[in-house]
């Protein structure tokens, strides 16, 4: 991977609707080369995939948690089936495995405060082996993929 290759993906974080030729002229090559490094990327699978990025706050989903899960056991099939389950979860929007003083760091986004609670009560305290979990509510998206700064707003 060298400097247009990074480029590309540069660009492409912020606009992955951006027409071929415009990326080209973004990156300073010819419409052709850009568009074979492109399709190798995507073929390489470094590009996994093109994704609209939704206004949380339009889908009912402005309200924002992260959780800290322990769990009561760590062996593999206990990892394996907390991690299917929390797959299934739609509140998760990230579920990320932690080597420190808890397993796992959830991000859960839900429409308020109480269904939160719900959500926590009722299905993430219920997941297999969670042994406690501890809540911090985000007050403000400051830097977040496709939100502006400041403003919790998508971009």
């Amino acid at each position: 991977m060298d400097r247009f290759d990074r480029a590309i993906l540069d660009v492409l974080r912020v606009d992955g609707r951006i027409a071929v030729t415009a990326l080209a002229d973004r990156i300073g090559l010819s419409k052709t080369p850009t568009l074979a490094r492109l399709r190798r990327l995507e073929a390489a699978g470094t590009i996994r995939g093109y994704a609209a990025l939704v206004d949380p706050d339009v889908l009912g989903r402005a309200h924002v948690a992260f959780v800290e899960v322990k769990l009561s056991d760590t062996r593999e099939p206990a990892l394996r089936a907390f991690n299917a389950a929390v797959r299934a979860l739609p509140a998760v929007e990230a579920c990320h495995m932690i080597a420190g003083p808890f397993d796992y760091l959830l991000k859960v986004r839900t429409r308020d405060v109480a269904a939160y609670r719900v959500v926590l009560g009722e299905r993430i305290s219920a997941l297999p082996h969670v042994a406690s979990t501890s809540t911090y509510v985000a007050m403000e998206t400051v830097k977040d993929p496709g939100e502006e700064a400041g403003d919790g707003r998508m971009a």
